[in-house]
């Protein structure tokens, strides 16, 4: 058996609300990537599998759900660079779980337990100096939310989300490039990533 990789993969994580470019980005900087001659792994399907384990999702979240996706989350990213991946690209970066479940309080009118919410908060800020980028996609409210599995999405939710993700962005002063639904920012945003990664894998 090869012995795992002693040095860490280069991370690119993207957080978003749902329906804003982000599944074409990812796969963009993903086929770039490839060109190069580079191995990529992308963690993601979260949500899927929470739900698949009985945990809320959406306007439901929890601090039990918004636990297990983050954790879930980093350990896939782990996973990923111990099977030899040069980049690893995060669909979910750990304050995106977070974003939901403030989104979800929100929604439910509900507050939030103090000390609850302030240890998921150091479980998903703690994390950000792993990522080598992060991508926050702006929602563009013009452009309507796609329904998957026969069920709309809920566009005061979807809003909801996208300002609590570049809320705590803000508040935790957490580097992050912004891409919009413009072509050039996208374009941007590719250039970048390809980039860093070039940088930080050459020899």
């Amino acid at each position: 058996m090869s012995p795992a990789p002693t040095s860490l993969p280069v991370r690119i994580g993207i957080t978003r609300t749902h329906s804003t470019g982000k599944t074409l980005l990812l796969k963009r900087i993903e086929m770039e990537l490839h060109s190069h001659g580079l191995t990529v792994a992308r963690t993601g399907r979260l949500a899927k599998r929470a739900a698949a384990l009985r945990l809320p999702k959406m306007h439901h979240h929890t601090a039990a759900s918004t636990e297990w996706i983050i954790c879930q989350g980093v350990a896939d990213a782990l996973a990923a660079g111990a099977q030899g991946a040069d980049v690893v690209l995060v669909d979910r970066a750990p304050i995106d779980a977070l974003a939901y479940y403030n989104a979800a309080l929100d929604h439910r009118d509900e507050p939030a337990d103090p000390l609850e919410h302030e240890r998921l908060r150091r479980l998903a800020t703690t994390q950000h100096p792993t990522f080598t980028l992060l991508l926050a996609t702006v929602l563009d409210p013009d452009i309507p939310a796609l329904a998957t599995d026969g069920h709309p999405y809920d566009p005061h939710y979807r809003t909801l989300v996208d300002t609590h993700v570049h809320t705590l962005l803000a508040e935790e002063h957490l580097d992050h490039v912004r891409v919009t639904s413009a072509s050039a920012s996208v374009d941007a945003a590719i250039a970048r990533a390809v980039s860093l990664c070039l940088e930080s894998i050459a020899p």
